[in-house]
């Protein structure tokens, strides 16, 4: 018997990236408007990829099973 497909969430495919090693990775909140009444630093800190905690990365895989 032929096995189901599963269908990716369109949410969590837009917000997602698979790294080399398996990791789910992110952008991190905070960087889209009112960027001048914002802290420097904060704004340093949201430009970097935040990685998913392994607690969620099984839960995130669920939701994405062909990325």
């Amino acid at each position: 018997m032929a096995k189901n497909k599963v269908k990716t969430h369109s949410g969590a495919k837009k917000r997602f990236q698979k790294t080399a090693s398996g990791k789910l990775k992110y952008q991190k909140i905070n960087k889209r408007h009112r960027l001048t009444q914002k802290d420097t630093k904060r704004k340093r800190i949201a430009r970097t990829a935040g990685i998913a905690d392994t607690t969620n990365a099984t839960a995130l895989k669920k939701l994405l099973p062909y990325l």
